[in-house]
């Protein structure tokens, strides 16, 4: 059976007419959902690449980057598949194959065996691998050796890192061991990809800062990305522009900067600089990135789901690119969480800025005009006297009653975790209800599923009409829009936020194609409003 034929009964590839479509068109909406495979080269690719397409006779599709090098392809040098977004279907939401590979993507098979990953799952080690080869084509330590290799293949090539500290930030405990492996799946040595090295020309300055690209699966919204971080961001510790996010990373005794913006030239990523990260935080750096501006989300399969709802269909079409705005830790979006309840977004930020500035770790020297602080840890808050920051006594307990929970394990931040395990766990804390628990779901964790339907704004945007559906009306109706209702929150707290169109504006915009990847979007604030109900349990929801 030939590739495509075992991959095509898992439903793991589109269909092929779709994948040879796509190939020939360079469609970049199929970046990362399939790779091509010469056989006459060796060479997999992306749908996307430059170079001249092969006969279809020749070509053999697979579902991952791991399948094809699994197969015995290696990567192509022009189209780079390391920069390709991940499958984002497989790795969102609640099922196996999604929360196994958040484990993988964390390193978890970097320190245990394959056992040890079956168990965390609750599954059998046959079971886990026949899920694997099923919709991956490949078993989960053949995923966890491909990753890591791109991986090292993005920093070899667009950045001067040595050798060993590539070897290390790819997660690869010797130098020995990275280079036979490297040697083995891509026949050359790592330094083979290096240009200039040879002569001594290349040389890496530690003062200069690590430029790499974060793909993504267009269209992408990043306007409105940066302005609901805007709305949000804490002076001192994170700064947002009208083109960039920036941020201080890492700890007190060795700190670093972070700077995302727009790759130049219209290309379908990120420019993400790196100041002072170590080597061996590079790889947890940049899925932390693809989290937060949700880089990997898959804008297609997200639209067929949602768009069969006619409420939804032209929130969709107005703003194809929007995406899921999570946070860089989770402990930070879950005390913002507690501290803006009851208040308006600028308020929230004030409060949360003082509680940084006085509880956060001050840095030697400011990285950057205007980013002098780490946010604070758990500890540092549990016994926090948080009344001469403007905090009430309620929100205060609730703050130590987070950090405390966070340090003593009973709440965390794990990806693997399911929305109801992460529901359940949050929601046993004093003064967190199940908005909040969703609410961290949505920010902290990025789970697209998330859904906090006691929202006074979601009761009121779903209808359209002035009326307002309850909690239990709200979740019935949202049903439907499963495993991506937290998309469908984004989109109506948008619109419910964004004033009336004139009737010239909503000829402009009619006039406009909608094709996924052609339509432009607008860039106005992602915000919402929450009313101030309150009941044991439940937090009143104001806007954060």
């Amino acid at each position: 059976m030939s590739p495509v034929d075992a991959t095509t009964n898992s439903h793991a590839l589109p269909d092929i007419r779709i994948c040879e479509q796509a190939r020939l068109s360079r469609d970049a909406r199929f970046d990362g959902l399939f790779f091509t495979a010469v056989r006459s080269t060796g060479i997999y690719c992306r749908p996307v690449c430059p170079a001249p397409p092969p006969k279809p006779s020749n070509v053999d599709y697979y579902p991952s980057a791991a399948a094809a090098e699994g197969a015995g392809f290696r990567p192509c040098l022009r189209c780079r598949p390391e920069l390709a977004p991940e499958h984002g279907t497989w790795r969102r939401g609640d099922e196996t194959i999604a929360r196994a590979l958040k484990l993988i993507e964390q390193g978890f098979l970097a320190e245990q065996p394959l056992p040890a990953l079956a168990q965390r799952l609750h599954l059998g080690e046959r079971q886990l691998r026949r899920l694997f080869v099923d919709r991956l084509g490949a078993p989960p330590i053949g995923v966890h050796g491909t990753r890591r290799l791109l991986f090292a293949k993005q920093l070899l090539t667009e950045t001067t890192l040595p050798v060993t500290e590539v070897a290390l930030a790819a997660g690869f405990g010797s130098l020995r061991r990275f280079n036979a492996a490297f040697l083995e799946a891509y026949r050359m040595a790592p330094r083979d990809l290096r240009r200039g090295e040879a002569d001594g020309s290349v040389r890496h300055d530690p003062a200069q800062p690590l430029v790499l690209r974060l793909g993504y699966r267009p269209p992408y919204d990043l306007a409105a990305m940066l302005d609901f971080l805007r709305g949000r961001a804490l002076p001192g510790v994170e700064r947002v522009d009208a083109t960039h996010y920036s941020r201080v990373i890492g700890s007190a005794d060795a700190p670093g900067l972070l700077r995302v913006g727009a790759w130049p030239g219209g290309q379908h990523a990120l420019r993400l600089e790196l100041h002072g990260a170590r080597a061996g935080t590079l790889l947890e750096v940049v899925g932390r990135l693809r989290r937060m501006f949700d880089l990997d989300a898959d804008p297609n399969a997200i639209s067929a789901a949602l768009s069969t709802d006619p409420r939804l269909a032209p929130l969709l079409d107005r703003r194809p690119g929007l995406r899921l705005p999570s946070g860089w830790d989770g402990f930070e979006i879950a005390v913002r969480a507690v501290v803006g309840q009851q208040v308006s977004v600028a308020a929230a930020r004030t409060v949360t800025a003082r509680l940084a500035q006085r509880f956060g770790t001050p840095l030697p020297t400011a990285l950057a005009p205007g980013l002098e602080h780490l946010f604070p840890t758990p500890a540092a808050l549990a016994d926090a006297d948080l009344s001469t920051i403007g905090l009430t006594r309620t929100r205060a307990g609730t703050v130590h009653g987070i950090a405390r929970a966070v340090l003593d394990g009973r709440v965390d931040f794990r990806a693997e975790r399911t929305l109801d395990e992460i529901a359940a766990r949050w929601t046993a804390l004093p003064g967190i209800g199940p908005w909040t628990a969703q609410y961290i779901a949505l920010r902290a964790l990025g789970h697209p599923d998330a859904f906090p339907a006691e929202d006074l704004v979601l009761q009121k945007a779903l209808p359209g009409d002035g009326s307002r559906l309850s909690a239990k009306q709200l979740l019935a109706h949202a049903e439907a829009w499963r495993p991506w209702r937290g998309y469908a929150v984004i989109h109506l707290w948008r619109e419910a936020m964004t004033p009336p169109a004139s009737p010239a504006d909503t000829a402009t915009r009619s006039a406009r194609p909608t094709r996924a990847g052609t339509a432009p979007a607008t860039a106005s604030t992602i915000t919402r409003t929450r009313a101030s109900t309150a009941a044991r349990k439940r937090i009143p929801r104001t806007s954060r």
